[in-house]
């Protein structure tokens, strides 16, 4: 992670949620495929396993991202951040179909980003 030192602090706290958000995803989501037919524990434990690199990504994202942002900004980051990898996720991995849903939640999050940011 030494190369993320020379890009700016917002660049390199988005860039390292972007990533720990792929891991969270999986971690969450992905047993829905790939372990259907395993017990609901041994999924839990995958999960838990997968869910360490996204804790050794979000833990730094987080601390390097308050030097720059409020803790409720680094909160609706977050989120737009889970929504934006959660979509393609839902649509080209589990086969979801692409809803209206997902398209108006996304504008309700551009509506939070508004608030918690302006003024900033």
């Amino acid at each position: 992670m030494h190369f993320l030192q020379s890009l700016p602090v917002p660049l390199q706290t988005v860039l390292l949620l972007v990533a720990s958000n792929v891991f969270m995803t999986f971690a969450w989501y992905g047993h829905l495929k790939n372990l259907a037919s395993a017990p609901w524990y041994v999924a839990a434990l995958v999960s838990w396993g997968i869910a360490l690199f996204e804790y050794l990504l979000q833990v730094p994202a987080n601390r390097i991202g308050f030097t720059r942002f409020d803790v409720g900004q680094l909160k609706i980051l977050q989120e737009v951040i889970t929504l934006t990898v959660f979509m393609p996720f839902a649509v080209f991995y589990l086969g979801q179909p692409l809803r209206w849903d997902y398209l108006w939640a996304a504008l309700c999050m551009v509506g939070a980003v508004y608030f918690v940011f302006r003024g900033a």
